[in-house]
């Protein structure tokens, strides 16, 4: 149950660069978005441009994204500890078993039994494995949920006040966009400002 911690990354990235592939808006908000952290890009970027954000590097740069990861790290590795004293107090019994039957020191009954208990045991302990992986992953897809929820959120408003005519996303490797203007990424804005937004909403539930 041990997972690299770019695991998580790297599942974000994906289903993150789906998500935001192609971002259309159409219409101005009369309200700017909270949050909004307008640098030299957006203020010299016109109206109705198209423009692009590194989905890779947002991500890794939200605190967002890195409060709920480590969170979901902290249960990953309680998981992870309980299962593992789990499993080793079934094989040191398993290996107790099996010495005594070959040194004949219990009756073939008493084998027979005591066989069947293991059996179930270690059905027991792969189920309770499954569950506990899959409440993981469900866990994980909520994280993964959250941080694309509040980035296209954020979006959306930030859009409203630029007006751009399209949003693409890039995950940093040929696809999307081979070749780009860097003043048209807006990926430093994004960061800033969801950050930002961010720190503001945390202070609050203190």
């Amino acid at each position: 149950m041990k997972r690299n911690l770019l695991l998580i990354a790297n599942i974000v990235l994906a289903v993150a660069v789906a998500a935001l592939y192609v971002f259309y808006f159409t219409g101005i908000c009369n309200k700017k978005p909270v949050g909004s952290v307008a640098s030299e890009i957006a203020l010299h970027t016109p109206s109705g441009a198209i423009v692009y954000i590194q989905v890779d590097s947002l991500v890794n740069a939200l605190d967002l994204f890195h409060d709920l990861r480590s969170e979901w790290e902290a249960k990953a590795k309680v998981i992870d500890d309980d299962l593992t004293k789990k499993g080793r107090t079934f094989e040191r019994d398993y290996n107790d078993f099996v010495e005594k039957v070959q040194k004949g020191l219990i009756t073939r009954a008493q084998a027979e039994t005591q066989g069947a208990q293991l059996e179930a045991r270690q059905r027991d302990l792969q189920q309770y494995s499954q569950k506990k992986q899959m409440e993981l992953a469900e866990e994980e897809q909520v994280v993964l949920n959250n941080v694309i929820y509040e980035i296209k959120k954020y979006l959306t408003a930030y859009n409203a006040e630029h007006n751009f005519s399209l949003i693409l996303a890039t995950n940093g490797t040929p696809g999307i966009i081979l070749e780009g203007d860097t003043g048209l990424d807006i990926t430093k804005d994004i960061v800033l400002g969801l950050n930002a937004l961010y720190a503001t909403q945390h202070n609050k539930k203190k």
